[in-house]
């Protein structure tokens, strides 16, 4: 009888299966699909997993992603824990699971360990009987609102458009703003980088400026297929913006435009959908960054917001500004968590009653890059600071005012737009720039940080313009510090052309001014290097460089009133006037969330007895980082993720607490390992 019973248990298992599948196609005519985030409870291991490199699962993650994007994860601060949890693909099984219940996916998420689908009410009833389904939530649908016009009238500039044989046409202005003219004179023009764009589509094929252009994928995350031009689908205005936006970074046309890192490679992804009737939708942007990284993208830009949606389908707060709450913010973060440089614009709601930044541009790792005008004046339509939790946005600001570029469905026109959306693509060709500069050596926290302290207002920082004005001289300019294999190596591109290579000297000043140089560093392809010994990990360290030029005048970098200086074992420098500040400011680490190192920093205003300690979730001690007397202005410490003991703290959240007198500051910081 036992058999009997099972046989008939089986029969109605699949009978029932049989009945819910029907009852889907009946239902499908019937009831309207919306989209929607079915997010997964795991992927056949949970989140707590070791993830260990003899497991499928990690030959699965590594499989995911291509030699590029290994290469890069390897060069960036995740050492050689190169893929995580988030790297497994979405279990096969639970997506089979759902597709035979008549689901038909749209995009797999494994950053997300989910997939997006169109459902019925009805479908996420059963669904969510599922013991694999963790969450149902709707994909937010955006108002696509940005008023993009080109305006093709001609403007006159008094800057001359010719330069280091290179003619820039009506292009020339926006980019000498950002001295880029200057470093394309030194044969750097962002080759070998790859730029991956996100936006509305891009006509790139016809256009003369960027039928050139080293385009090495594209893909459209709305129809999901390989066109990112117009289709039949389309509005007659959707691949505008993108092909503008595409051409003032990549754009090559001499005397009409040139973009600011002309011989980058590009990876295109449409992810926009901008009809009057339809919407842009969140998990096209994820998707596309998880795509660009497989692929071995380098920096991403996207000339995009979030922050209101149509009606009913909730609004983003202000309060959600806060880097942790939206799709694309997460996304964006967890690009940058695999060495990704990720740049966003700031958004236009600056004369809105909204007025702040968007998301993605409240990550705590993504450059959010506002915009001005060529006399380096605010634009009064450019998104305003700070985030929700008071981080100062937008990092950087370049020209988004009158930018020239290329217009969608013509062979040879061109005009004006305003808006963030035209400065972001002019940091993505520095970014790219710089990292061209220094080839195979700078990671995402670098670059990052080298945009910030070169911009023209980074001691003294506001949520208008950020830190300021971004120069490509000055950040390729700006010293490196390389670590490899406990081998230090400082490299250094100087601001004078026509030096003596053999004055050039590396001035080391001590805490008890004690000065000290390396008499030259080597030169190579205009690289200047020297090998660094005999300091200890953890000990400041101020220098600056000296050497002479062709006719032997004499020169410093930085200037005379200012110093580098660097904490040895950390690759964050700074050159920034000391200034004294009116009471202690205590700053969020960064980066943030951090896997090896991470900088902890707080202005002194006066001599004051201090106590910076580490603390876990549920108080207990860490350890000690430092107990004495500040320093008047910065004081910085680099925290390893190690207790006192010197072992290695487990994943989580840790506070940093600083105690003045009976005055406590304190920050919270997730380490991830």
């Amino acid at each position: 009888m036992e058999p009997y019973f099972e046989f008939y248990k089986v029969i109605s298992i699949y009978a029932m299966k049989i009945f819910v599948i029907l009852f889907f196609v009946m239902v499908i005519s019937v009831s309207p699909q919306e989209k929607y985030l079915i997010s997964f409870k795991d992927k056949g291991i949970s989140p707590e997993f070791t993830l260990s490199k003899n497991s499928q699962f990690y030959d699965s993650a590594i499989k995911s992603i291509s030699e590029k994007s290994i290469a890069r994860r390897l060069n960036s601060s995740l050492g050689d824990n190169i893929v995580n949890y988030d790297d497994i693909p979405v279990k096969e099984e639970y997506v089979s699971e759902l597709e035979s219940y008549g689901v038909k996916i749209i995009h797999r998420l494994k950053w997300f360990n989910a997939v997006s689908a169109n459902l019925t009410g009805n479908q996420i009833s059963l669904l969510k009987k599922l013991n694999f389904i963790d969450s149902i939530e709707p994909v937010r649908k955006f108002v696509y609102r940005n008023k993009f016009n080109l305006d093709e009238s001609q403007q006159s500039f008094e800057k001359n458009k010719n330069t280091n044989n290179l003619d820039y046409g009506l292009s020339f202005t926006q980019l000498d703003l950002s001295n880029i003219p200057e470093i394309h004179s030194r044969g750097i023009t962002g080759k070998n980088i790859v730029v991956g764009l996100l936006d509305t589509g891009f006509d790139w094929q016809q256009h003369e400026s960027l039928s050139g252009a080293n385009v090495l994928a594209e893909y459209d995350f709305v129809f999901n297929d390989g066109i990112t031009r117009n289709e039949a689908a389309d509005a007659s205005s959707q691949h505008d913006h993108g092909t503008y936006v595409f051409s003032i970074v990549g754009g090559n046309s001499s005397g009409k435009l040139i973009g600011a890192a002309y011989e980058s490679s590009f990876l295109l992804a449409k992810t926009e959908y901008v009809p009057t009737e339809t919407h842009t939708e969140e998990d096209n942007y994820a998707r596309a960054l998880e795509w660009m990284d497989s692929i071995g993208v380098d920096i991403t830009s996207s000339s995009l917001g979030y922050n209101e949606f149509d009606s009913g389908e909730g609004s983003y707060s202000y309060s959600q500004m806060d880097g942790k709450t939206t799709i694309v913010t997460k996304a964006a973060e967890k690009a940058f968590e695999r060495g990704i440089v990720v740049i966003t614009s700031a958004g236009n709601e600056g004369n809105s009653s909204w007025r702040h930044i968007t998301a993605p541009a409240d990550g705590f790792n993504t450059i959010a890059v506002g915009a001005i005008n060529a006399q380096n004046q605010l634009a009064s339509f450019s998104s305003r600071g700070p985030t929700s939790d008071n981080r100062i946005k937008p990092e950087i600001v370049t020209q988004g005012v009158a930018v020239y570029g290329a217009t969608a469905s013509t062979v040879s026109n061109y005009g004006y737009a305003n808006g963030t959306s035209a400065a972001a693509p002019i940091a993505a060709g520095i970014s790219a720039l710089l990292m061209s500069a220094f080839p195979q050596v700078l990671d995402n926290v670098q670059v990052r940080n080298i945009l910030i302290e070169t911009a023209d207002q980074s001691s003294t920082p506001d949520n208008n313009k950020g830190y300021g004005l971004s120069s490509a001289l000055r950040a390729i300019t700006f010293p490196v510090l390389f670590y490899k294999n406990n081998h230090v190596t400082m490299m250094k591109r100087f601001q004078q052309k026509n030096i003596n290579p053999t004055s050039v000297k590396l001035n080391f000043k001590k805490a008890n001014s004690e000065l000290y140089s390396i008499v030259s560093m080597n030169d190579s392809a205009s690289i200047f290097s020297a090998d660094i010994s005999g300091i200890s990990n953890g000990e400041v360290v101020n220098f600056f460089f000296s050497y002479k030029d062709s006719v032997g005048l004499d020169f410093r970098e930085p200037g005379m009133n200012k110093d580098y200086n660097f904490i040895y074992g950390s690759t964050k420098l700074s050159a920034q006037i000391s200034y004294t500040p009116t009471s202690f400011k205590f700053e969020q680490n960064y980066p943030n969330p951090f896997k090896k190192n991470t900088a902890i920093v707080f202005y002194s205003p006066r001599v004051e007895n201090v106590e910076l300690i580490i603390y876990n979730v549920i108080g207990e001690q860490i350890k000690v980082m430092y107990n004495g007397a500040s320093i008047v202005g910065k004081n910085e410490f680099i925290w390893n993720g190690k207790n006192a003991k010197g072992i290695d703290v487990a994943s989580g959240v840790y506070y940093s607490v600083l105690r003045v007198g009976n005055d406590f500051y304190a920050k919270k910081m997730l380490l991830l390992r």
